[in-house]
């Protein structure tokens, strides 16, 4: 089970983390999701939302001392706040700043450690009361994706089966920015069937749908 965020989908909305924050019931100060901005307000200018990422090799889990961080069957990256210390190895070895802390200070201060938990719950009972107190809902358990991912308004972000979510991405790359529908530079503005300018009543057919044109490669049309 893995995440995937489509950078030319996302538009900043922050829904996911709202839908994170409002499903798990996460204390002030702990944002499981959050969105980071690229290039902020220059050309290629991105927006990510970003999480635990469940790592199949994880860092969290290789550098905590005292083993309270594992992999599920479905390859989910939980964690059990009975055996936490709150020493912050995970925070500082996730790439992503996934592990979240409810205070500051110094070893075993911080408080237990709160992440992403792939809206799967944690070791106790599937959805019983301690689970949720601890974890929040475990939606996996009813057989539903995350809240993040199914609150995305531009389906940006995936989350469920790698395959399946590697799939679907691979298919929007073969097929982004073509398509009949597409109103591009070309439709807009290029010359008509008989070389004159395109009139607005778009009566004469489209110079850019033949095979092998750029804008309409018909070996990369949705299907």
């Amino acid at each position: 089970m893995k995440f995937i965020c489509d950078t030319e989908r996302c538009i900043d909305c922050n829904g996911c983390v709202t839908a994170c924050k409002n499903e798990h019931e996460t204390p002030w100060g702990v944002n499981r999701r959050r969105v980071v901005t690229i290039n902020d307000g220059a050309p290629g200018e991105r927006s990510v939302s970003i999480a635990c990422m469940h790592c199949t090799d994880a860092p969290c889990l290789a550098v905590c001392p005292v083993n309270c961080i594992y992999h599920t069957e479905d390859g989910i990256v939980l964690h059990s706040k009975d055996q936490c210390i709150g020493c912050g190895y995970c925070h500082y070895a996730c790439p992503f700043g996934a592990p979240q802390f409810p205070s500051t200070g110094l070893f075993n201060h911080r408080g237990k450690m709160d992440k992403c938990t792939f809206c799967a719950g944690g070791p106790e009972p599937d959805t019983s009361e301690d689970e949720f107190k601890k974890y929040g809902r475990n939606r996996i358990a009813e057989g539903k994706l995350p809240a993040c991912a199914e609150m995305c308004g531009t389906k940006a972000l995936l989350g469920g089966e790698a395959n399946l979510i590697a799939d679907i991405y691979r298919q929007r790359v073969e097929t982004r920015g073509y398509g009949p529908e597409l109103w591009g530079w070309k439709i807009a503005y290029g010359p008509n069937k008989r070389g004159g300018p395109r009139k607005a009543t778009g009566d004469l057919p489209r110079v850019n749908q033949k095979p092998g044109d750029s804008q309409n490669d018909p070996g990369s049309l949705p299907t």
